[in-house]
């Protein structure tokens, strides 16, 4: 058997390059000698194994150091690792124990293949509408930016009458699985592939308009109806608005979390709305036909005489819609009687009058220590 070469000479890199040099040289050297790009010649199909061989250990961290300290014989099974002398049943037990641990990479985030369909990630915005509109709902128009397939390439990241091979190393899974001895066996793993990148495929003639990514950002208008009765901190889903998924995996959803801003006159509480309306102490006392705002404009109540500071009442139907549902909340008013200031001579006299009449001390307050001194200054 010929003697392996070292794997920085079959790249062409020097022993200190960094991880970037050495993916450039193999993405070099793999294009010039793919077998698709050069049929039938076996030296050419021989050189881009042993460059794929040399990419495998070198772009892998671990195995470099490993390659480093103890060259070809680091990855050799006969070599320093090789002979535990654990035979018969530790061999099962080894068997058992790689079992337990293969999971292992997928866990700590190590391995996990991306070349099966993914769904596209999810866009989150927050939208302000104002309080008529979330009560009886409106349409609104919205610019987001998100990842879409290229149009260009179909989503495939190739040129235009290329495809993109089959990764040789995972045969397209995206991920490899390696073993190692240790002292009670073998420990096995799995990991992304470091040929293909965790995507199953190699791209040698990548799409210019995506650079082979196969997605594009774009900006899109989108129309958003937002439900009468929406309240504040409510989130509304558009399916199939998101971002563009990857191998066939659908697109995400665009989520939109509505954000209600206040009213000058109104609160709100669920499907109910909240009014505070000043009366004079003539209405409260005599009663009177009232106008009170409303969502729906401003409508006639007859406020009863004797109405109390703090009485409360309904307007019926004249809340908010239900969102899932029929018909409307109610409104709820309350009345508090304001005190008139800055009465003139004759308007005191009445008052007294009135207070006199119901029975009341309605004498002037006397002047107390502290109007005595005012007077002195």
């Amino acid at each position: 058997m010929a003697e392996k070469r070292d794997y920085y000479e079959v790249l062409g890199v020097s022993k200190g390059v960094s991880e970037a040099e050495i993916k450039n040289a193999y993405r070099k050297l793999a294009k010039e000698n793919h077998p698709d790009l050069n049929p039938g010649d076996k030296e050419a199909e021989a050189r881009f194994k042993e460059i794929n061989e040399a990419y495998e250990v070198l772009s892998d961290p671990d195995k470099r150091l490993k390659y480093d300290q103890f060259g070809h014989a680091a990855f050799d099974p006969s070599g320093f690792g090789g002979g535990s002398g654990f035979t018969g049943g530790f061999s099962d037990l080894g068997d058992i124990f790689g079992d337990i641990f293969s999971g292992f990479g997928d866990i700590f985030g190590g391995a996990r293949a991306r070349s099966g369909p993914q769904r596209g990630d999810s866009i989150r915005i927050r939208l302000s509408v104002n309080f008529e509109e979330a009560a009886f709902g409106c349409t609104k128009e919205i610019n987001i930016d998100r990842v879409e397939g290229c149009d260009e390439c179909g989503g495939s990241g190739c040129e235009k009458g290329t495809t993109p091979e089959i990764c040789s190393r995972c045969n397209g899974t995206g991920t490899v699985r390696t073993q190692q001895r240790i002292a009670f066996g073998t420990f096995a793993s799995t990991s992304t592939c470091p040929n293909c990148g965790g995507s199953g495929k190699i791209i040698h003639q990548p799409c210019p308009g995506c650079r082979g990514s196969g997605k594009i950002q774009k900006q899109r208008k989108i129309s958003v109806n937002i439900p009468a009765g929406i309240d504040d901190g409510q989130t509304i889903s558009l399916r199939g608005q998101g971002h563009a998924g990857t191998n066939g995996g659908g697109p995400g959803d665009l989520l939109i979390t509505v954000a209600v801003r206040s009213h000058p006159l109104f609160q709100r509480e669920g499907s109910s709305v909240l009014y505070s309306m000043p009366i004079s102490f003539v209405q409260a006392a005599l009663g009177a036909d009232l106008k009170v705002p409303t969502l729906d404009g401003k409508v006639k109540y007859s406020l009863p005489a004797g109405t109390q500071t703090g009485t409360v009442f309904r307007l019926k139907g004249k809340g908010i819609p239900h969102l899932r549902g029929s018909g409307r909340g109610d409104q709820y008013v309350t009345v508090h009687v304001e005190v008139p200031r800055d009465l003139t001579a004759a308007q005191k006299e009445l008052l007294r009058k009135f207070g006199e009449a119901m029975g009341e001390n309605v004498d002037p307050p006397k002047s107390g220590i502290f109007d005595k001194k005012k007077k002195k200054k």
